[in-house]
């Protein structure tokens, strides 16, 4: 059963950055038991992690979300009021209309509870963009009738939508995301599907999200895909491009699950363990920036929540400078493990 109430709302330690970095650095990492993971990335020469081409400028337009995950790295729900303003985004539209990346990534909690959403969409639409992501959980297009219409509003502006679904069986995904949250699911992709998503010659981009359930790693990404699409076009005649597998990263209400489970040693050791320098050479924070509800700049959306801002003079989407900002260098912490364990995982997936 989800949880009713977000870190930051029950004043939980783990609600600030700070406490996460400090757990994340003390215990088993300054005792010696396992390797910091500069230290890790530094025997293949991988440090300092450095950038490499910008491809993709992922905006977080909020934490307002009208689910409580278990699993959240956002920490989002219907509590937080954290959200972007139109000045910001307007800030985010100049460096849109410049920027060298070809991706926009629009996540959240739920991006679609941003007022200026549509807004905002329509505007950058215009900025020639090639792949325009919405990062859904899908039952928002449920929670109010004033939702019930994206499937027709993402087609219009072709939008690439990639939704979050932990599992092809009921149980599972309620367990994670909330009672009833399957089915609502289900009622969602059946109803992208009818717009024309993932369809034969509409061009419109259907792709899954997949974070594991419990203290393990994702299996093989492409196995697990096979197995959805089955699953979900036998059961439910649902069809969809491709499957993102992700690893939860320990930070956040995961990090709390860890702990309170007494699962985080032994989760800690099972990413180290599986540490893949192949993995390291595609990590997303080498091709991304990251963008706060509140413009701050950083290397990825998991050092957004640890409030780890970029290492650069550039700091703000105010003052974005994309020259200087490649020249920096990546801020990295125990949480890394997460991206470089197994197949890698970054937001769009494995990485090796």
């Amino acid at each position: 059963m989800a949880l009713l109430k977000s870190l930051s709302a029950r004043k939980n330690d783990l609600s600030k950055p700070e406490n996460q970095l400090a757990f994340l650095s003390n215990g088993i990492f300054r005792e010696g038991g396992l390797p910091l993971f500069k230290d890790k990335i530094a025997e293949s020469g991988n440090y300092p992690l450095k950038p490499k081409t910008l491809e993709i400028l992922q905006l977080n337009l909020g934490y307002m979300c009208n689910q409580v995950c278990s699993h959240c790295h956002v920490d989002a729900g219907p509590d937080r009021k954290e959200i972007m303003t139109q000045e910001t985004m307007q800030q985010c539209l100049e460096v849109i209309k410049t920027t060298k990346a070809h991706t926009l990534d629009l996540t959240g909690g739920a991006p679609e509870m941003n007022p200026n959403f549509r807004w905002f969409v329509e505007e950058a639409s215009k900025a020639g963009i090639k792949d325009f992501i919405v990062r859904s959980n899908l039952t928002i297009i449920l929670a109010n009738k004033k939702y019930h219409d994206l499937p027709e509003f993402f087609k219009k502006y072709n939008v690439h939508v990639v939704s979050s679904l932990p599992f092809y069986k009921r149980e599972k995904t309620d367990k994670q995301r909330g009672s009833g949250v399957f089915d609502k699911s289900i009622k969602a992709l059946q109803m992208l599907n009818k717009v024309g998503y993932a369809q034969p010659g509409t061009n419109l981009k259907l792709d899954l999200a997949y974070n594991p359930a419990g203290a393990f790693l994702p299996t093989n990404q492409e196995a697990m895909e096979h197995d959805f699409k089955t699953a979900l076009k036998e059961d439910f005649d649902i069809d969809f491009n491709q499957l993102f597998a992700i690893t939860n990263l320990p930070i956040s209400r995961f990090l709390e699950y860890l702990i309170a489970s007494e699962n985080y040693e032994d989760y800690m050791y099972e990413l180290v363990n599986a540490y893949n320098p192949e993995a390291v050479k595609n990590v997303m924070c080498t091709n991304t920036i990251s963008i706060s509800w509140d413009g701050w700049l950083y290397d990825c959306d998991f050092n957004q929540m640890l409030d780890l801002k970029v290492a650069s003079t550039v700091k703000h989407i105010s003052d974005y400078n994309e020259e200087l900002l490649n020249n920096r260098n990546i801020l990295i912490s125990q949480h890394c493990y997460g991206c470089t364990a197994g197949a890698g995982s970054s937001c769009q997936g494995s990485t090796a």
